[in-house]
């Protein structure tokens, strides 16, 4: 790119000061210092006269914006695993590429998937936040007080046996559990050997039979609201759900009413279906302990996030050296 004029790269989020600072050796990299989200209309204004637009999961592209972005936007580089917050499609009618940053957060988000499933039934959020209310809330040890559940000897059922389904199986057999597993393929013998993993193509049939359940699927149209409140019915009163996926995977309202009644014992949530608004019922729920919430963070790293960073260059760099994108999202499998 030594010879070539340099593409006009528009970040719509603050990112590390490595990657920013590496961008603006390369591109004519605009950035937000501030991290102030964008509004529909900033974006649009962008798209309509920039070279390559980098945005985030929580940054909306839609149709509508792809048809009234401008001639010379030709790359978009999501600075994310997932793309459901692009409309890809659309993209590729206007002869926009598209791409991702796969391959990065799967051990990040199956470590903090893995702390959920931990925190949940164990009680860890409550036990903190006696302590931290002031020790004389604490009588000292008891035999019947804050009992928990024991993770070994439980079933988890895993949907999406993805690479982070994959890698939250790994953690949770190392922890005793008993893997249980519903995907729209099986996976190789190999794995299913390594992990002693039971294969279920009903989800129902699944979901009626294991003690915890993670949610490590895309989002897809396919996927909306697949747990949803027939679904959560199936469940065991005594079994808990965490999801680190996507909120709009989970019937988030049927949730909550099956938290309320005891029809389920919990949750680990990362995710909501509105967010960044978080229903106040989940925050009810959670000051009970019933549910333990977290803002979006499981793949909150420094290292992921540099990887992720690297990614995105490498793409626009390669796009603008006239080599596809390693990371080119297709239309139609977004």
């Amino acid at each position: 790119m030594t010879n070539k004029k340099r593409p006009t790269v528009y970040l719509t989020r603050k990112l590390p000061d490595l990657v920013e600072t590496r961008m603006r050796e390369l591109f004519e990299a605009e950035l937000n210092i501030e991290d102030a989200p964008r509004t529909e209309a900033e974006l649009l204004a962008a798209m309509q006269r920039v070279d390559v637009l980098v945005p985030t999961v929580t940054d909306r592209i839609t149709a509508s914006m792809i048809e009234q972005a401008g001639p010379q936007l030709k790359l978009i580089a999501s600075f994310s695993n997932g793309i459901d917050h692009i409309d890809v499609d659309a993209a590729a009618r206007k002869g926009i590429t598209v791409t991702n940053t796969p391959n990065v957060l799967t051990e990040d988000s199956a470590d903090m998937t893995m702390a959920l499933v931990l925190a949940v039934p164990r009680r860890l959020v409550e036990g903190t936040r006696v302590l931290a209310n002031g020790s004389d809330d604490w009588r000292g040890w008891s035999p019947t007080w804050m009992l928990g559940r024991r993770l070994s000897g439980k079933r988890i059922g895993i949907v999406g046996m993805g690479r982070i389904g994959t890698a939250v199986a790994r953690r949770a057999k190392a922890f005793g559990l008993s893997i249980h597993y519903h995907n729209r393929k099986r996976v190789s013998p190999a794995t299913e050997a390594e992990l002693e993993a039971t294969y279920w193509d009903s989800l129902d049939q699944m979901l009626a039979r294991v003690d915890i359940v993670s949610v490590n699927c895309p989002s897809t149209p396919a996927t909306y609201h697949l747990i949803s409140a027939r679904r959560l019915a199936l469940m065991q009163p005594t079994s808990y759900i965490v999801n680190t996926a996507r909120g709009d995977i989970i019937d988030e309202a049927a949730m909550i009413e099956c938290l309320r009644q005891g029809k389920i014992a919990g949750a680990g949530l990362d995710v909501f279906e509105n967010e960044p608004a978080v229903n106040p019922k989940l925050i009810k729920l959670a000051k009970e302990g019933r549910v333990v919430l977290l803002p979006h963070m499981s793949s909150a790293t420094i290292e992921g996030r540099i990887d992720m960073g690297d990614k995105v260059i490498i793409n626009i760099r390669a796009f603008y050296d006239g080599h596809r994108p390693p990371n080119r999202v297709l239309p139609g499998r977004a």
